[in-house]
């Protein structure tokens, strides 16, 4: 059973970043971005390739985000410049990052464990030596740290207004807005987290392959439900803890079907029917039930952010005051 935790703990923090990342986009723009599997091993091809070269293992993990960035970046491009539908520019854009990587790693994956980490860097400027709980520290220290500066700028003017392109993207051209610069910025900064959450499971595993991207959408897609199901979207502070928790919820449950000896070949079974549930629980009332029960649980976690929710007020009224549209 302990492992199950750390195992739900460690990977559900690693994959936290990616829910962040995918929850603006496919959650709050409306965007199917489908590149998000190409952007997840690119950030770990990208920082498998700069600690083999010697690059500082922190210096790697971020420029192993910042190449997710730019290619959510080009996925935005083709979208609103190029007038490309927007799963095409996705799948077009993951299809070029498979060439990339290759290019990157010269060869299909990297191994790592001859080299340090990133983890065995940071706990060693505490004094602290690399055991499963001080990573698990680290790392929560991390997302909380990126879950406060993503509430922040959904707060901020800019950020009400890549909201409101997805609630209503013809009021918020109306009003003057360029919905092309919402959208590229929503996407860079998902791609950004993605291919952070990429880099961060890489320096984990101590390895980097193309193929570590396969079916990450449908488990990122799984902890936003997952989250939005467990503990409620009446705010904005409640659905950004939400989701990463959602990500330790599906990653613990992943952690315990290994434990019970289902084989890995069935994990994408098992994803379909976390996600089946977590749809139709609302329908028979389990929502109602458990969700009265965390949002006291979740506003001691997000304390003062939750006050401040959602400023929708502002953006000459454009905001909502939750999430559904």
């Amino acid at each position: 059973m302990e492992s199950v935790i750390i195992s739900g703990l460690q990977q559900g923090l690693i994959y936290g970043f990616m829910a962040l990342g995918v929850l603006l986009t496919f959650e709050l723009l409306g965007f199917p971005d489908l590149s998000v599997e190409g952007t997840f091993p690119l950030g770990a091809a990208v920082t498998a390739r700069a600690v083999v070269e010697g690059v500082d293992p922190l210096a790697a993990v971020f420029m192993g985000a910042v190449a997710g960035g730019i290619a959510g970046a080009a996925t935005g491009v083709m979208h609103t410049k190029l007038k490309v539908n927007n799963i095409l520019a996705g799948i077009l854009t993951a299809t070029a990052i498979y060439t990339v990587m290759l290019r990157t790693m010269g060869r299909p994956n990297t191994p790592l464990l001859a080299y340090d980490n990133v983890f065995g860097q940071v706990l060693r400027w505490f004094g602290q030596a690399e055991s499963h709980v001080s990573i698990i520290l680290t790392l929560a220290v991390i997302v909380l740290a990126a879950r406060v500066l993503m509430g922040w700028f959904l707060s901020t003017d800019l950020g009400l207004a890549v909201r409101a392109t997805g609630s209503n993207e013809r009021m918020i051209r109306a009003l003057g807005v360029s919905t092309d610069t919402t959208k590229i910025l929503a996407l860079i900064i998902s791609n950004f987290l993605v291919g952070l959450s990429g880099a961060l499971a890489c320096q984990a595993q101590g390895f980097a392959d193309v193929g570590m991207g396969m079916g990450v959408l449908v488990a990122a897609i799984a902890s936003v439900i997952i989250g939005q199901t467990l503990f409620g979207k009446s705010k904005l502070s409640i659905v950004l803890t939400g989701v990463i928790l959602g990500s330790i919820v599906y990653r613990a449950v992943l952690a315990m079907a290994l434990r019970v000896g289902l084989p890995a070949e069935d994990f994408k079974m098992i994803t379909a029917v976390l996600v089946l549930l977590a749809l139709t629980l609302p329908n028979v009332g389990l929502k109602g039930r458990v969700g009265s029960l965390m949002p006291g649980l979740l506003k001691g976690i997000n304390g003062n952010n939750a006050k401040s929710g959602y400023r929708s007020e502002s953006v000459a009224g454009i905001g909502r005051q939750e999430v559904d549209r």
